[in-house]
């Protein structure tokens, strides 16, 4: 399988990076950082998350954010959407796509929302329903696709069920997700390799987690498996609510880098993405979680000096 010579990188800091940040984020930051990413160049922005307030604080404030960023003609923004309630609330926010999830961990489905993997499918039926009838771009994301933190290792074929359903569901893309970051190389491959038996390469998404340090490496062999479409985080914001105190989103700093450095066209400005991400990391109080991203911070330190 040739490698893709362009890349599409889905930038999803300001809804998981964010959302497991203890103190509430003002919303004019949000909307600042969504603003920033927009004018680096991502195609698509995961700019927050229309779910109860109750479950999850931090993202309170969806309708005011959606209401307030500054729209870059052809870029999508897209919500994550559990139910038709949140369905209705990206509807009246004017969101470009809305994501649904669904694990493909037997054990995880029943641990986390008692049910089993084809009824919380099923569940999703509305949703879909009502995005393609409203003309809304359909996202759907497999968790645990490569590992499970109950029952560890999670069967290729289950990943690839999960992924025709979301397809049958109508969903443009599926993301494949490294959910607490234990995936190597050679087992990504061989997943993406499966689901792209059955499902068009140009509509799967692979969004890894880098709590043991392999994200860029399953990048790379995803490429090798024909995937353009990863999901990232700036700065690597975001954590791992199943490993305390790993670290969880992939930092599209050191994505963006890797790619260019093998001449992958993604069309966003990394110098500026850069600059974003020392610039949330400054707000939060927190190290930044690229390590290219510090590099070329110190480079610049050392060039203005």
């Amino acid at each position: 399988m040739a490698v893709p010579t362009k890349v599409k990188v889905v930038e999803v800091g300001p809804r998981d990076g964010l959302q497991n940040e203890k103190e509430f984020v003002p919303t004019d930051i949000k909307i600042e950082l969504v603003n920033r990413l927009t004018a680096a160049g991502f195609q698509n922005v995961e700019a927050t998350s229309f779910v109860s307030p109750k479950w999850v604080p931090q993202m309170a404030d969806a309708t005011q954010v959606m209401g307030s960023i500054q729209r870059k003609p052809g870029t999508v923004y897209s919500v994550l959407t559990p139910n038709m309630r949140g369905f209705e609330g990206a509807l009246a926010a004017r969101a470009d796509e809305v994501v649904i999830f669904g694990a493909a961990s037997e054990a995880f489905s029943q641990k986390n929302i008692n049910c089993s993997i084809e009824e919380s499918i099923d569940r999703f039926a509305p949703v879909a329903q009502a995005a393609k009838e409203a003309g809304i771009r359909l996202r759907g994301s497999i968790s645990c696709a490569l590992g499970c933190p109950y029952q560890g290792d999670v069967p290729v074929e289950s990943v690839v069920y999960v992924a025709q359903r979301f397809i049958e569901l109508g969903c443009d893309e599926v993301d494949v997700a490294d959910t607490i970051g234990v995936a190597t190389a050679s087992q990504v491959y061989r997943v993406m390799s499966a689901v792209a038996e059955k499902v068009d390469p140009a509509r799967i998404a692979g969004h890894f987690h880098d709590t043991y340090g392999q994200a860029l490496a399953n990048i790379h062999a995803s490429l090798q498996a024909g995937i353009a479409i990863y999901h990232s985080s700036v700065a690597g914001l975001g954590g791992c609510p199943y490993a305390k105190g790993a670290t969880g989103n992939v930092a599209t700093e050191d994505v963006l880098y890797m790619l260019h450095g093998m001449g992958i066209e993604t069309g966003i400005d990394l110098e500026a993405v850069i600059t974003t991400g020392q610039w949330i990391s400054d707000f939060l109080q927190r190290p930044n979680g690229s390590r290219a991203g510090k590099a070329l911070i110190n480079k610049r330190a050392a060039v203005c000096a």
